[in-house]
């Protein structure tokens, strides 16, 4: 919705009709007084003939006009316009605990989800940054934030298993923070993890209450399959399934006006993060304009001055 930075300096829009008031008042009483003295050159030098008058009114409507942009100018009009030209910070931020290493997907969980993930960084613009963190018992940088979306894919295929637990919370804090790092963007967080956050020093719902001071918005990847997936066993011979918090991976998204995705193979995964990337929308930013206004002021001054003091000026 347009808006103003000073809308106080509006008020003095009402300057407009009262002018307009007082100018009709002037007229009025100059025919009146030609009248009441009944002399025909008075009358005629008060009346004058229509098109002079029409001149005459139409280079005070002109002045109006001018008043009028020129107040609007001064109040700082803007308009939201897309923000193409800034582009959007968009940080991964990748689940690498043990249970990634199960290889329902293949070759390996996280082998897929390095994949599918180049997908989605292959697909941003030009003026959009892209970044990964990491995450097990805690979270590490894997490539900071930059323009250069093939030196961050060098980095993703990097990217390495590990044995450690998992601290959702200190992954999404740490991609958060990576996020705001370069200013004036739309800020995105895609988060994805196979399952429940049990490490770490900070909670999921901290990361959230972060993510939305920064206005940050998280999309949420759950990774599984269709059916239990057993990683080891214990020292007892009972089967260790993978386990996949759903219901945190959910309420994070929704809260930070993001969306959650369930993956249960290498080709779901593939087509969420291709959604992922056509979710992703241009921010919209508040666009001064009042040089326009000023400017069609100005082009308005210098046609009432033509009109004033040209060739076919207005002789008084």
């Amino acid at each position: 919705m347009p808006g103003f930075e000073k809308p106080w300096i509006l008020a003095f829009l009402i300057i407009i009709p009262l002018l307009y008031y007082f100018y009709k008042k002037i007229l009025k009483k100059k025919k009146k007084d030609a009248i009441k003295f009944s002399n025909i050159g008075f009358i005629k030098s008060a009346l004058g003939n229509k098109k002079k008058s029409k001149r005459y009114d139409m280079m005070f409507y002109l002045i109006l006009i001018i008043l009028a942009l020129m107040i609007i100018g001064f109040s700082n009009p803007h308009i939201p316009l897309k923000k193409t030209k800034e582009g959007v910070n968009v940080v991964l931020v990748m689940d690498v605990s043990g249970s990634m290493q199960a290889e329902d997907y293949k070759p390996s969980r996280l082998e897929a989800a390095k994949s599918s993930a180049e997908i989605l960084l292959e697909s941003l613009k030009s003026k959009d940054h892209a970044g990964i963190v990491i995450f097990e018992s805690g979270a590490t940088t894997a490539a900071y934030l930059s323009p250069y979306k093939d030196k961050v894919i060098d980095k993703l295929r990097s990217i390495a298993p590990k044995q450690g637990k998992t601290a959702i919370g200190d992954g999404l804090s740490l991609g958060i923070d990576m996020a705001t790092s370069i200013p004036n963007k739309k800020k995105v967080v895609i988060l994805l993890s196979d399952g429940v956050s049990n490490a770490g020093v900070i909670s999921p719902g901290e990361a959230v209450a972060f993510a939305k001071t920064n206005n940050i918005q998280v999309y949420t990847i759950g990774m599984g399959s269709k059916e239990p997936v057993v990683l080891g066993y214990d020292w007892f011979g009972n089967a260790q399934y993978a386990e996949l918090d759903e219901e945190t991976l959910r309420k994070i998204a929704q809260e930070t006006d993001g969306k959650y995705f369930k993956s249960v193979d290498d080709k779901t995964l593939n087509e969420i993060y291709k959604n992922i990337s056509q979710e992703i929308k241009r921010e919209k930013e508040e666009t001064n304009i009042k040089d326009w206004f000023f400017f069609a002021g100005s082009v308005l001054l210098l046609y009432y001055l033509y009109l004033r003091y040209g060739k076919k000026r207005v002789i008084q």
